[in-house]
């Protein structure tokens, strides 16, 4: 992929360049909380490590993906994917699915290599030797996973593929800003009572990617009974943190490991983004 900061020109071959840094966020100036991704349409990649995190974290410009030509995209498939991704890659119908996927499996395969490099701090597995695949069966059929000793995850909306990578399960969503229907904004709504109120002030699209990550974490996604019916949103921090609990039919269903749950949710920019993880 093209370096961070050269999407503005799109080169006519991209060239395969090392992976930038995994920055760490700094606090603003305005003292908000920190988001843990940056989602900036004109960087082809950024990779983060947010602080308090064992994630890393990577998002691919899909606007910058789509402006490559045809040629230049399957050089860049050929380079980061192997060859039975490239032809199913390739094989996809739909144009937009195509673009989708690809950049998918390049945000996952980022996030895992620097997760490698500077998080266990070994040699970064070769992205065309680096298969992403997915479960076939059961609740968490679609689950992406790699052969290798992390967890991973993935979302996109809008201009943006955002995947993480990390020691444990973990689950991202991305929600663009939207209008959501009388049907969803119902399925959303909090309902009243005590230690409440900032939980009511959470915009829907925000309770909507709470709701997806936590499912999406332990790999069941909408599967589950009434899917996002079955996390209740019980709380939410003015540092984004929020907390939940199941239904009785979710419950049933959830591993215990022993590990804590950390919930976080935040708006950034025209987007919704939540990300669960285990420490």
């Amino acid at each position: 992929m093209t370096a961070p900061g050269s999407a503005a020109r799109t080169p006519a071959h991209p060239a395969p360049a090392a992976a930038p840094h995994p920055r760490r966020a700094r606090p603003p100036a305005t003292g908000r909380p920190v988001p843990p991704v940056v989602l900036d349409a004109a960087r082809p990649l950024w990779l983060g490590r947010p602080p308090g995190t064992p994630l890393t974290l990577a998002v691919v410009s899909l606007t910058w993906l789509r402006a490559l030509s045809a040629p230049d995209r399957r050089a860049l498939a050929g380079r980061h994917l192997t060859q039975e991704e490239a032809a199913f890659g390739a094989a996809l119908p739909v144009p937009k699915r195509r673009t989708e996927w690809l950049a998918g499996r390049l945000a996952l395969k980022s996030a895992v290599r620097a997760h490698q490099r500077y998080r266990l701090r070994c040699a970064a597995t070769p992205g065309g030797r680096l298969p992403v695949r997915t479960l076939a069966d059961g609740l968490r059929a679609g689950k992406p996973y790699v052969a290798a000793p992390v967890e991973v995850a993935l979302t996109h909306a809008g201009d943006f593929a955002v995947a993480a990578c990390g020691p444990r399960p973990v689950g991202v969503d991305l929600e663009r800003h939207r209008t959501v229907t009388p049907y969803l904004a119902r399925l959303l709504t909090v309902p009243d009572g005590p230690g409440t109120e900032r939980l009511r002030r959470m915009p829907l699209t925000l309770r909507w990617a709470a709701k997806e990550a936590v499912l999406k974490h332990y790999g069941f996604g909408l599967r589950i009974g009434g899917g996002a019916r079955e996390v209740e949103l019980t709380g939410w921090a003015h540092d984004g943190r929020f907390t939940w609990r199941p239904s009785a039919a979710l419950a049933d269903h959830l591993p215990y490991d022993g590990g804590r749950t950390v919930c976080l949710a935040q708006d950034i920019d025209n987007y919704s983004f939540a990300m669960v993880w285990q420490t």
